[in-house]
């Protein structure tokens, strides 16, 4: 049993879940808290994998191997202290999630992991899976669907697995992609050019390289793809041994011959010296080369040069063929060692027909830009009219423009929270974008935040103030000292989620993304998010609400979030009449009728009806 919790904890360690708890032969785990991932729901297969596979080795008397079989679920659910018949526990769990994960744990077979619709849907085509059916389970009222995990998919990116259908039109940036093309004339010309392209989560740095790779879909070139993975910072030279693999078609079927006579087919479109370079190559992808090559005597940084000198030669013998696309994605992932690879290919490749694009966020700063042929680029958000041109697009004619407006507004040129938000509004059927965060977007908003740590909470009373906020309002509310706030406020301008106008205390505050608010908004529980709202409208109320350029309708607002309803009605009808009194009849009528949407909450049967009448 020991042997077993082990190998458990240590597969779930290696992805940063958390176990939660040993239940006998049972262990639950979670991934996405106490901190999210925009991948976690990978993170939970890939962790669930690893330690079937390490249970195995495991043996019980008689030799028999242990197993074990997985369910793994996704969705919403509270933690914390449950407090009632039995004693508390940290960290406990309440929800229909942990309920269908046990479910579909059942469902499994020995050595199987089961995933339910949710998983499956955010996972995109990241596992080859197979179709289990509709089940019927103890507990859920209607038949749920559900997947066992068969390994690992075949796609080459991140973006590929997460877009399976086809992509919606290719919509703005025809500026950047004018530049990369530019770029790329003077690669196959001689003039070897690198292009550093960064940019947030989301912001289209992968749907452009897709778009330029279309455009040179008719030119005669090598691509070469490399993509680094989150999970392999420090495994050497990953994102190359992954691409070597898919390039040279290994299967899981193969033996160690048929995989080192692929992998000679495939340095022979690059050299007539496979004896010299095809044992570096094996010892790269963990292939046994001394029966066929003899041994290499030589010193792990002597073989490590050696190694990064023959991928260089590869390249360079490929570019004198025809040009090279070397398409790197999520650099700000990479390990040291590819890092250092990378450095050397943009100094050789300097004067050859060789084209390297390089994704990466802007938090990550390559080493090696000092380069004159080197050319970075910083993607910014899309303007109005492209994110309306995109939402309209997928929402066809199932939406109204007041509810693509919406969208647009609230995702602020983002493209993939425009994609994601219009497709969950257009399958929910409903057109109140304020309630709609997609799941596909709520681990990555989570994980945001939770990387600020102590200046989440800060964050959390802001987006309750709203998607603005002064320091003044937000310094009555947060019950830190002055230079606590100010430290936690400036952590959230330099994490670029918050912008900042002025200095403090005359500062104000707005929410790069209204997404990131809504997910912070989100993130506190009812009867805490209900007392904030009480204590911002009693502030705004106590300042004269002036001083905070409050109106009654944002402390109407305040007061409905805070669940009362009666004060909330009273600020909505002064809102309303001052709307009359300037002759904004328009804004009159949707205060007056946010006042009539609430009003069934007043239990005084006579105050109701007085105020309804006024109303």
């Amino acid at each position: 049993m020991r042997r077993y919790h082990d190998a458990v904890a240590s597969a779930v360690a290696r992805y940063e879940g958390h176990v939660a708890k040993f239940l006998g032969d049972g262990v639950l785990v979670y991934f996405g808290w106490p901190q999210a991932y925009e991948d976690q729901a990978e993170r939970a297969i890939r962790a669930s994998l690893d330690a079937l596979s390490m249970i195995e080795r495991v043996t019980i008397e008689g030799g028999e191997p242990l197993q074990a079989r997985v369910g793994i679920a996704s969705g919403q659910v509270v933690v914390g202290d449950i407090i009632g018949d039995v004693a508390s526990e940290a960290g406990a769990v309440s929800g229909e999630t942990p309920n269908l994960a046990a479910r579909l744990q059942g469902v499994a077979q020995p050595g199987m992991v089961v995933i339910g619709a949710t998983t499956r849907r955010l996972i995109g085509t990241a596992f080859k899976l197979k179709d289990l059916g509709s089940q019927h389970l103890k507990g859920f009222s209607e038949a749920v669907a559900a997947w066992s995990v068969i390994g690992e998919g075949e796609a080459e990116s991140r973006f590929e697995t997460t877009h399976e259908g086809a992509l919606t039109r290719f919509i703005g940036r025809e500026h950047e992609l004018g530049l990369l093309l530019d770029r790329w004339a003077r690669s196959v010309g001689g003039e070897g050019q690198v292009v550093l392209l960064s940019g947030d989560a989301g912001i289209g740095k992968s749907r452009i390289a897709r778009e330029m790779q279309e455009q040179l879909g008719n030119e005669r070139h090598f691509r070469l793809r490399y993509q680094c993975s989150p999970h392999h910072t420090n495994s050497a030279f990953y994102p190359i041994i992954r691409r070597l693999e898919r390039a040279a078609g290994f299967s899981t079927e193969d033996t160690l011959d048929d995989k080192l006579d692929k992998l000679e087919a495939l340095l022979a479109m690059s050299t007539e010296d496979i004896a010299g370079i095809a044992p570096l190559f094996a010892g790269l992808l963990s292939l046994p080369e001394e029966d066929r090559y003899g041994a290499l005597n030589l010193t792990p940084q002597r073989r490590r040069q050696q190694t990064i000198d023959a991928m260089i030669d590869q390249i360079l013998a490929l570019s004198r063929q025809r040009p090279v696309f070397f398409l790197l994605e999520d650099m700000h992932w990479v390990d040291p060692t590819t890092e250092t690879l990378i450095g050397q290919i943009m100094g050789r490749s300097a004067d050859a027909p060789v084209f390297m694009l390089i994704t990466h966020r802007p938090a990550y700063t390559f080493p090696g830009t000092g380069h004159s042929h080197v050319t970075s680029v910083a993607l910014n958000r899309l303007g109005r009219m492209e994110g309306l041109a995109i939402a309209r697009e997928i929402a066809e004619d199932s939406l109204t423009d007041a509810a693509i407006d919406q969208i647009v507004t609230r995702t602020d040129g983002v493209p993939l929270f425009v994609e994601e938000l219009t497709r969950s509004v257009v399958e929910t059927g409903t057109a109140k974008t304020r309630e709609t965060i997609p799941q596909t977007l709520q681990a990555s908003l989570l994980a945001r935040l939770d990387r600020l740590e102590e200046a989440k909470e800060v964050a959390q009373i802001g987006a309750v103030i709203g998607r603005e906020f002064s320091y003044g309002l937000l310094s009555t509310i947060v019950e830190q000292p002055s230079q606590q706030l100010n430290a936690a406020l400036e952590k959230l301008e330099r994490s670029a989620l918050v912008l900042c106008r002025g200095t403090p205390p005359e500062s104000n505050y707005t929410f790069k993304h209204a997404l990131v608010q809504d997910a912070a908004h989100e993130s506190l529980l009812r009867e805490p998010r209900r007392r904030l709202h009480h204590r911002v409208a009693e502030a705004l109320i106590a300042d004269g609400a002036d001083s905070f350029g409050a109106e009654p309708e944002l402390i109407a607002h305040h007061f409905d979030e805070s669940g009362e309803p009666g004060r909330a009605v009273d600020c909505w009808l002064e809102a309303g009449e001052a709307s009359i009194q300037r002759a904004a009849l328009n804004e009159a009528a949707d205060q007056l009728s946010s006042g009539l949407a609430v009003i069934g909450a007043i239990t005084d049967p006579s105050a109701r009806a007085e105020t309804e009448l006024r109303l």
